[in-house]
């Protein structure tokens, strides 16, 4: 017999031998799997919001919510430029506030957020960032999700980020059946070794802006297609899924206008230069 394909390999990815449906162990195992070969993929994975310290991490996270990291990045040169700190964000006119961040979408209520959360980090951090998960949910407009990005990205303490690309590809994969993110996050940090949560996340999103999408997954160009039990809900066609990358793997800009130094694509453009 000859080599399986991926389809052949992805059902193998469903079932154990004799067609049973796969076991805890063989799913953890697959998990991991995929975690290391998406390492290799994206070595380069990456925070795709450009920030340069604890504090324009947590803005810039907030501002995220309903945009791209792309438009973030775009919009908070001016922003920090404007308010570098959290002293002088709190002491903001919120009209200027609302505008500098326009851009991002929802521009009044994250204005809300950031000036509360400014002025809670004056009042009650001395003005620094906290580097506990309790203390930053207790910030206006932060969560969970916002929390594990910072404190993964900016104080190097491990975190499960469970965005909509998240999300979506553990449940795409079949590694929990969870909707909830707090109960995705519980079941993938019984999966992932904790040293590996933060980078984990990153390989995961990363894979999910750019080959394995929400409506067209371009299952045909996906490196790990032959770990993936839901292989063939996208396009198969090895040169049509080609088509649909995207980023780096497009040929296109990245996200960040300040990329790593090893990120192998183009930094994206500043606003109103696309």
């Amino acid at each position: 017999m000859g080599e399986q394909g991926p389809a052949e390999q992805a059902a193998a990815a469903r079932r154990t031998r004799g067609g049973k449906p796969e076991s805890r162990l063989a799913m953890v195992r697959r998990a991991r799997r995929i975690n290391r070969e998406l390492a290799e993929v994206y070595y380069y994975a990456h925070p795709e919001l450009d920030f340069e310290n604890p504090f324009q991490l947590l803005v810039a996270t907030v501002l995220s919510a309903q945009t791209t990291d792309l438009r973030v990045n775009q919009t908070t040169p001016a922003l920090f430029a404007a308010y570098p700190t959290p002293e002088e964000m709190a002491a903001a006119d919120p009209q200027r506030l609302e505008e500098l961040i326009r851009p991002t979408g929802f521009f009044r209520n994250k204005a809300r957020s950031l000036l509360g959360l400014s002025a809670a980090l004056r009042d009650r951090f001395g003005g620094e960032v906290p580097n506990s998960l309790e203390d930053l949910v207790s910030l206006p407009g932060v969560g969970r999700k916002t929390a594990h990005v910072v404190l993964g990205n900016a104080f190097g303490r491990p975190g499960i980020t469970v965005d909509t690309h998240f999300g979506r590809l553990v449940r795409r994969w079949k590694l929990t059946e969870q909707t909830d993110p707090e109960k995705v996050e519980a079941e993938i940090a019984g999966i992932i070794p904790k040293s590996e949560w933060t980078m984990f996340s990153h390989r995961v999103i990363f894979h999910g802006r750019r080959i394995c999408h929400s409506r067209k997954p371009a299952c045909g160009a996906c490196p790990i297609a032959h770990l993936c039990p839901s292989y063939g809900e996208g396009e198969t066609d090895p040169e049509k899924a080609r088509k649909l990358l995207k980023y780096e793997m497009g040929g296109a800009p990245g996200q960040r206008l300040k990329p790593p130094a090893d990120y192998p694509g183009q930094p994206a453009p500043p606003l109103g230069a696309e």
